[in-house]
């Protein structure tokens, strides 16, 4: 397979990716434990989902490997916190700064440069997410709004740190990771209120698809693309959640959402055609 078929396979894996992950908002509404309980289940889940797909039980611990997983587990975490102390909105908005931090951890962890376009695309991106959530805004809530600020630079530390493992197996980490969440988690999870049928079904889709399958395609798909680039792409999910949102509870986008929404849209798909392009044309040329 070329190279240029290697990374388009992985841009489908990054919007699958996201797509799994949009899920989340919904399937949350629809466990009723305490949310560290939920954490813990779901992240024991999705370990124990990837560990059947990789067909292994040993993870060989690097310092690396180590620094990704707590990064993931941070991400994780911190954007639950402050999703509880501030709005959706707010939390969702705030840990998408993530571009910005990788950009930067990019070029000094990686020596991926970051070109004139890239800097376009996430003011362009950026400006659109806050048009889409421009009505559901608020200033309160300032400790959640720093949690996720923390938490987009938790996941730009664990984009960049799983990028570096490009040439190993990124998906150790999101093993490791979750094994850390479902350690904190679990004993919430055995000493509160136990779930109910409907609660364990949104557990296992949580832990199987919204975490499992969409960091197995992540992992994969962070072999072939750029740090920035595959953050760019994934900065689709927030505009998917209010789909899953009006297909279940009836909830219609604003208008100024669906504005939002078509600027990060055109954002990311101009720059991924502006880059095929690019190589397609490196590639006759040579």
């Amino acid at each position: 397979m070329s190279e240029s078929q290697q990374h388009s396979r992985a841009v489908l894996g990054l919007i699958g990716a996201a797509l799994l992950w949009s899920m989340g908002g919904v399937l949350l509404k629809s466990v009723h434990c305490h949310p560290l309980a939920v954490a813990g289940g779901r992240g024991l889940i999705a370990a124990v989902f990837l560990m059947l797909c990789l067909r292994r039980w040993r993870l060989r611990i690097t310092p690396l490997m180590l620094g990704a997983a707590v990064a993931y587990t941070g991400t994780t975490a911190l954007f639950a916190a402050a999703n509880q102390l501030t709005t959706a909105a707010n939390a969702i908005l705030l840990q998408y700064t993530a571009p910005i931090f990788v950009a930067w951890l990019g070029r000094w962890l990686l020596a991926e440069r970051v070109t004139r376009l890239d800097w376009l695309t996430i003011a362009v991106v950026f400006a659109g997410m806050a048009l889409f959530f421009a009505d559901q805004l608020s200033p309160d809530g300032l400790l959640g709004s720093i949690l996720a600020v923390v938490s987009g630079v938790a996941f730009a530390f664990m984009t960049v740190l799983l990028r570096k493992q490009k040439d190993a197996e990124p998906v150790d980490s999101i093993v490791l990771g979750n094994l850390i969440g479902a350690a904190i988690g679990l004993p919430f999870f055995v000493t509160g209120l136990p779930p109910d049928a409907r609660s364990w079904g949104a557990l296992v889709a949580l832990g199987t698809l919204q975490l499992g399958l969409s960091y197995l395609l992540y992992s994969r798909a962070i072999k072939h693309v750029t740090a920035l680039g595959s953050i760019l792409i994934l900065m689709i999910e927030p505009l998917l959640n209010p789909i899953w949102v009006a297909l279940t509870l009836d909830e219609r986008p604003g208008p100024w959402a669906l504005v939002g929404g078509t600027v990060v849209l055109a954002g990311v798909t101009g720059r991924s055609l502006i880059l095929a392009r690019r190589h397609y044309s490196e590639s006759a040329g040579t």
